[in-house]
């Protein structure tokens, strides 16, 4: 087999519609738009949320909440999700979360107290709830600063 013998896989590659050429075609006289009216026209048709003139949806329904631009996001995780991923005497950091793929890029995290944990791990996060702390310490761990809540 040579760079110049190869084609695509039968039934892969489908020639383009070419209308309103001929009847012949299938796709002849009005080149599949059906007769007359606003749609068969060249650039017809009606903006997205068009109500024909009628008041839209999106006026019609009142406005509603806001949003915060201080909200801090946090991602969540519990500890039970650490069991698998470190060993003890490991640093729980962003980046080593990161590096272990329990979340996907830097962001803020959170972690709370579901599950068990058995391996003494040292744990530098943003936030640290109560129970996630009392566990982390009854393993054998530890909470550095930054984990205070």
């Amino acid at each position: 087999m040579k760079l110049h013998e190869l084609k695509p896989a039968p039934g892969s590659r489908r020639p383009r519609k070419r209308l309103g050429r001929g009847n012949g075609s299938g796709l002849g006289n009005t080149a599949g738009k059906g007769h007359k009216g606003q749609k068969a026209r060249s650039g017809g048709g009606v903006r997205p949320g068009f109500e024909g003139g009628q008041m839209p949806v999106t006026r019609r329904l009142p406005k509603r909440g806001f949003t915060n631009i201080f909200r801090k996001d946090y991602t969540v995780l519990n500890v039970s999700a650490l069991e698998d991923k470190f060993e003890a005497g490991d640093l729980v950091t962003l980046d080593s979360l990161i590096e272990v793929g329990l979340i996907k890029k830097a962001k803020r995290v959170k972690l709370l107290g579901e599950g068990e944990l058995t391996k003494a791990v040292i744990v530098r996060l943003d936030k640290v709830s109560k129970t996630a702390a009392a566990k982390i310490t009854a393993a054998g761990g530890e909470v550095e600063a930054g984990g205070d809540k």
